[in-house]
């Protein structure tokens, strides 16, 4: 089995960060805005850079999105800026009727996404953004596992045309998917196997590939996909996949109701019914600690994962 590695630890937010100022370099139609949380983003340097871009519009949220779409009539490309939490439920109103039901070019962008946020707790720590986001019409929606893969979907998401919502993270995790290529929609095959295979996202994606080794220790063979985009979804690799396998888990940093699991059960359901089993929020809210302390409460990290296969393994 391929082994991974990495020699750095970055925030997933840093990527984004990072391709944004590259974008406001070569791209004079880019546009940024953010909710009162620059830092927080990594914004500074497009703000920086191009001032007469960039809009700091306060606590304004909802304003925030309708500026965006407005810019989006004028042919600007708008990537709105703050937390998860902020970027969907709080202005979902706005973004289904602004953005989505009108197919604005409008890039929603959002940080400190799922428990990983941490100390800051369940209030900020929004465990439902994928699934609000994925039952838009129209909307692409994209969950990144690394620096690397943030940073080549930012600059992705400037050329598609169309509403986005990217989603990343606060702390900071291996860097493993560099120079690795970016296509929206197109999952990505880290590791070959026969016994199950594992979809994962975001975060997951690494904790994914570390009990792909432990199981290997174990005589089972999983062979693990990274689900960048959840939406579209890539059903084409999902299903070659099974075919070979016979049973899948899932795994994402996300309410087991409404993310990755349930478009992947969808996916099967409809084309190959399959054994599957979940690694996600148990259907809770979360609550103050370490993202490592929370991960692993609330069964989301290798050890859960090896869990989950060696279930499913059990019902095929």
């Amino acid at each position: 089995m391929k082994k991974y590695t990495y020699t750095e630890k970055k925030d997933t937010r840093s990527g984004f960060g990072d391709a944004l100022t590259e974008l406001g370099q070569k791209n004079p139609n880019v546009v940024a805005l953010c909710a009162d949380l620059t830092g927080s983003l990594k914004m500074n340097e497009f703000a920086k850079n191009h001032p007469e871009r960039f809009y700091q519009v306060g606590i304004a949220e909802a304003n925030m999105i309708g500026i965006a779409a407005g810019l989006a009539i004028g042919e600007k490309i708008p990537f709105t800026g703050t937390f998860a939490n902020f970027s969907t439920g709080r202005v979902y109103d706005q973004i289904r009727q602004s953005v989505a039901y009108s197919d604005k070019n409008v890039k929603i962008c959002a940080s400190h996404a799922g428990l990983t946020l941490g100390e800051d707790g369940a209030t900020h720590q929004i465990l439902e953004d994928i699934g609000l986001m994925k039952m838009l019409p129209g909307m692409t929606v994209i969950n990144t596992c690394d620096y690397s893969q943030t940073k080549a979907a930012t600059l992705a998401i400037a050329e598609h045309k169309g509403p986005v919502y990217l989603r990343f993270g606060r702390p900071k995790v291996p860097v493993f998917m560099t120079d690795q290529p970016f296509e929206i929609g197109k999952a990505i095959q880290l590791t070959e196997g026969n016994d199950v295979t594992i979809v994962a996202t975001g975060h997951l994606v690494w904790e994914a590939l570390q009990a792909a080794e432990q199981l290997e220790v174990k005589g089972i063979s999983a062979e693990v996909i990274n689900i960048h985009t959840i939406k579209p979804l890539d059903e084409e690799t999902i299903l070659k996949s099974v075919a070979k396998t016979g049973c899948v888990v899932t795994a994402e940093e996300h309410n087991k109701y409404g993310g990755l699991g349930e478009s992947v059960a969808r996916c099967l359901a409809t084309n190959n019914p399959t054994p599957q089993e979940f690694v996600a929020v148990n259907d809770s809210f979360g609550e103050s600690a370490t993202p490592d302390q929370l991960m692993k409460k609330y069964g989301l990290n290798d050890e859960a994962i090896v869990k989950a296969v060696e279930k499913v393994i059990s019902r095929k």
